[in-house]
């Protein structure tokens, strides 16, 4: 099986990708779109450490703000109309593990805006297109899945590369593979994230993530939906 693991930055400087092919784990720096589109060819995972799209409130509200209609703000309610436009329902659904940044209200969404050209991309290559992450791409969160998989999210992205070094050693413990680059690995959280991405991509690929639930299907081919990996399965992905 292989899969690609993708860190997206706005731009190519920061972004990693991780391409996971049995026990073999290649890291590549700097990606821009053209690479990542070769990178993704002919991969049976893609899983993106970026938003697939929108909360449906705040798209409407833009909508609705262009038209100079009313900005729907209920009175005596500032706190639920905030959220409702910053979070999308997948955001809410992940939030009693790790609270993921807003894509309508925090820089992420820059991000978003490259993520959502890559994916018109593919999908007009013939790619299989899926927001909600039935098709062959998907949207991961490395930080949550590393809450869920028990080995803690916090501390790893700070200015000392000691906490990154001893994650990563937790991760391959786990999971032995052959990494390309260790070092880099272990010095640069976005290699870090690039690598978990992978591993939470072929997760995807063997039915070990929680997609979105039935009553919010049609909500989640709108917005995204974020992959969790299910709990007690990083020790099953090794060698897929």
């Amino acid at each position: 099986m292989s899969v690609l693991g993708i860190d997206l930055a706005a731009g190519a400087r920061r972004t990693y990708a991780c391409v996971l092919d049995g026990t073999r784990a290649q890291l590549h720096e700097r990606c821009d779109d053209d690479t990542l589109l070769e990178l993704a060819a002919g991969r049976e995972k893609v899983g993106i450490d970026a938003p697939f799209g929108w909360p449906r409130a705040f798209v409407e509200a833009l909508v609705a703000h262009r038209g100079h209609e009313a900005w729907p703000a209920p009175d005596g309610e500032p706190e639920k109309y905030r959220a409702e436009l910053s979070y999308r329902e997948t955001d809410r659904a992940v939030m009693p593990t790790r609270r993921p940044l807003s894509v309508s209200t925090d820089r992420i969404g820059v991000t978003a805006m490259r993520c959502a050209h890559l994916l018109h991309r593919w999908r007009i290559a013939g790619e299989a297109v899926d927001r909600s992450g039935r098709g062959k791409f998907v949207e991961v969160y490395p930080a949550g899945a590393l809450e869920v998989w028990g080995l803690g999210a916090s501390g790893y992205k700070g200015k000392s590369t000691e906490a990154l070094a001893a994650k990563l050693d937790r991760v391959l413990d786990a999971v032995p593979l052959e990494l390309s680059d260790r070092e880099l690995c272990a010095r640069v959280h976005d290699a870090f994230d690039a690598l978990i991405a992978a591993l939470i991509a072929r997760a995807a690929a063997l039915d070990l993530t929680a997609g979105p639930p039935p009553e919010h299907a049609e909500l989640a081919a709108e917005e995204g939906w974020i992959h969790l990996p299910r709990p007690g399965t990083l020790a099953r992905l090794n060698g897929g």
